[in-house]
C-alpha cells in the first residue's frame, strides 16, 4: 500500500506507479536512482546484466561511488562520475556512502586543485586539511549544504556541491 504522501498513478497496463517526483522503488525495495560504493578493488563493469556479457571496464578503486540507475535480478546498472554506464553484480556494491571530491576539475597534464576540509560547516572556520580533486571521502552526514567527511585520518566538512556521490540538496544521517 502506498503511504499518504505518495500519489498512485495507474498506467495503461493497470500497474500502479509512484508520482514522478518520488524515487522509483525496485525489486530490492530500494529507491532508484541512489548512490552506493564499490566493495572491492576489482569490479567488472559489464555491457549487460550477466556474466555472459563482455566486460567493458574494470574498476580498481574500492570505495568508489557509483549511481545505481536500474536493477535487474542480482545486477545493478550503474553510472560513474565520468558518465560511463554498465552492469555490476549487486554483491560487489555497498550501501556505504562515499563521495569523489570535485572529479570534474581533474584535467590531464594539470595538477588537481585542492579542496579544504573545514573544521565546521562554515567557510569561516579553520581548515583541517586540503585534499586533491578526485580523492574519495567517506560521507557521514549531509545536510543539503555541507557533508561531514573523513579522508584518511582527517575529519571535517566539505561543501556538498563539491562532492560527486550525493545529490544536490540530499540529506542523510
Amino acid at each position: 500500500m502506498l503511504g499518504a504522501a505518495a500519489v498512485a498513478l495507474i498506467h495503461a497496463s493497470g500497474v500502479p506507479a509512484l508520482a514522478d517526483d518520488a524515487p522509483a522503488l525496485t525489486g530490492s525495495g530500494l529507491p532508484v536512482p541512489r548512490f552506493v560504493s564499490l566493495k572491492s578493488d576489482r569490479v567488472n563493469l559489464r555491457n549487460g546484466p550477466g556474466t555472459d556479457y563482455p566486460t567493458s571496464w574494470v574498476y580498481r578503486r574500492a570505495g568508489l561511488p557509483v549511481e545505481v540507475i536500474k536493477e535487474f535480478e542480482a545486477w545493478r546498472q550503474v553510472r560513474d562520475a565520468e558518465g560511463a554506464t554498465g552492469w555490476v553484480l549487486q554483491s560487489l556494491l555497498s550501501g556505504r556512502r562515499t563521495g569523489l571530491v570535485l572529479p570534474w576539475e581533474r584535467k590531464t597534464g594539470m595538477a588537481p586543485p585542492l579542496v579544504p576540509i573545514m573544521a565546521s560547516d562554515s567557510q569561516h572556520t579553520n581548515v583541517v586539511a586540503n585534499v586533491e580533486a578526485g580523492v574519495i571521502a567517506d560521507l557521514h552526514v549531509c545536510d543539503g549544504r555541507w557533508c561531514r567527511v573523513t579522508v584518511d585520518q582527517y575529519s571535517g566538512y566539505i561543501e556538498q556541491k563539491k562532492l560527486w556521490g550525493v545529490y544536490e540538496g540530499e540529506t542523510f544521517k
